[in-house]
């Protein structure tokens, strides 16, 4: 392509110019031609991907997510995920195919799913419904997140 991204066949989700060698149990990403700067240059993100599908299809990915708020929950039903987050009104949230979330005691949440990128997307669409505050230290954040806690206006 002329962007200089990745050029990608109709179809597949590896760049072209990649070629794959099943050895045993191990498979190889080598260029097409390793002179060739343009696409060896796509050797390394070929790889990832590979070793991402691989990954995926055996253990799967996870991403967990934290309720933090009074009156803040979550409950799974049927195909959604209906959130409180403190709005006038309850958020639904449409669980994408091939993903699978689970909720713990209505203020933790597990996104699991076998491709990588989706489940880090749908994590990050849920964070984005309501996002930590810096001064409150509420909302939604991943789990393990450490938030700098602003100071409020004073009232002198």
């Amino acid at each position: 392509s002329r962007c200089g991204g990745p050029r990608v066949r109709s179809g597949s989700r590896f760049p072209t110019g990649i070629l794959f060698e099943e050895a045993g149990k191990q498979l190889s990403a080598q260029p097409a031609q390793p002179s060739d700067r343009s696409s060896s240059k796509f050797h390394g993100l070929a790889r990832s991907l590979v070793a991402n599908a691989v990954h995926g299809v055996s253990q799967g990915f996870t991403k967990e997510l934290d309720i933090v708020g009074i009156g803040y929950r979550a409950e799974v039903s049927a195909s959604q995920v209906v959130f409180h987050l403190g709005y006038s009104h309850p958020v639904p949230f449409a669980i994408p195919d091939g993903i699978q979330i689970a909720v713990d005691k209505q203020n933790h949440i597990t996104v699991a799913g076998i491709d990588r990128q989706r489940v880090g997307q749908v994590a990050a669409d849920i964070r984005a419904l309501r996002k930590p505050d810096p001064y409150k230290q509420k909302g939604i954040r991943y789990t393990g997140e450490v938030l700098k806690k602003k100071v409020g206006k004073t009232g002198a």
